[in-house]
């Protein structure tokens, strides 16, 4: 930017940097999905998953370098958290993205968001508020916030703070149990907040968005996809404003669980839909290429790669 005076240009580089990350490796799965990882100014890494649907192109972006809340089905926070994404990085892996799939500002190969990669948006509420507004900005990428969702592990306080930004996100919950006994098995964040809790504090953002809310529940083998699981489910949700998806566990080794059989799959969704819940079984994509987040940032830090 040679127009501008040369003492400006050496502030800009002293206080900025640009690329906020960059595209060190991507995997392409037979479907399509493609998965990348980014290297930040730091030498971090995290991941971001592209998937390709009839409507557009879904990317999937992190929000946090590992996760601090500890799922025990999740890869994302095997090794703890590291750091908070700034604003900048969050949205730096959309335009990344976008660049590389021969997208430009006007014509966007990305043109939904999901906040589903690794960490909690919400356990970093500030930069993830003000990606929000910066993806949604008219002299940007200016995608619609009702194209994008956020996925948080259940974090009621933040919930309902969420709920008086007046952005039009799709709030995802990740449930994973019908109470808070079964709930506290294999999310620690369950013991901080009650089921109950989280249910009122949902309840508060349908009331102040108008926006019906989505849980997310995984399916894992002699845990939670058992009859006496949907039914509890069917008791606690029938007659609220939301969605059920259900998740094929993508099985991780460090872990040691097990995704439940296609065909219980399938006869929980048949149990949630005939107990009068509106549910679907999410598509399962990427499974070649490790899709469930923070595999692939595992494999590199194990593989002793530099970053």
């Amino acid at each position: 930017m040679s127009a501008l005076p040369k003492s400006l240009r050496e502030e800009l580089e002293n206080r900025f940097y640009t690329p906020p990350c960059e595209i060190v490796q991507t995997l392409v799965s037979a479907d399509g999905t493609k998965k990348f990882l980014f290297r930040l100014q730091d030498g971090n890494v995290v991941e971001g998953v592209l998937m390709k649907y009839k409507y557009g192109n879904t990317q999937c972006v992190s929000t946090q370098v590992g996760c601090r809340m500890g799922c025990a089905f999740c890869a994302s926070g095997l090794n703890g958290l590291v750091r908070n994404l700034t604003a900048g990085e969050i949205l730096g892996q959309i335009a990344a993205v976008n660049a590389a799939e021969g997208g430009t500002a006007d014509a966007r190969a990305v043109t939904n968001v999901v906040l589903m990669g690794s960490g909690e948006p919400l356990d970093n509420y500030d930069n993830t508020v003000r990606f929000l507004k910066n993806l949604s900005e008219k002299g940007g990428l200016n995608i619609s916030l009702r194209n994008v969702s956020l996925s948080t592990c259940g974090l009621a306080d933040k919930i309902r703070r969420f709920a008086d930004e007046g952005l039009p996100v799709n709030l995802t919950v990740s449930l994973h149990a019908p109470d808070d006994e079964e709930r506290q098995k294999i999310m620690p964040v369950a013991k901080r907040f009650s089921v109950k809790e989280i249910l009122a504090a949902c309840d508060d953002y349908f009331s102040k968005t108008g926006r019906r809310y989505i849980f997310e529940y995984v399916l894992i083998a002699g845990e939670t996809d058992g009859k006496a699981s949907a039914d509890a489910l069917v008791s606690l949700l029938k007659g609220k404003p939301c969605h059920v998806n259900l998740i094929r566990l993508n099985e991780v080794k460090e872990r040691k669980l097990l995704a439940a059989t296609d065909k219980q799959a399938y006869a929980f969704l048949g149990r949630l839909e005939h107990g009068g819940l509106s549910a679907t079984l999410r598509r399962r994509m990427g499974a070649d290429i490790e899709g469930a987040c923070g595999q692939l940032r595992q494999k590199y830090i194990e593989n002793g790669e530099e970053f």
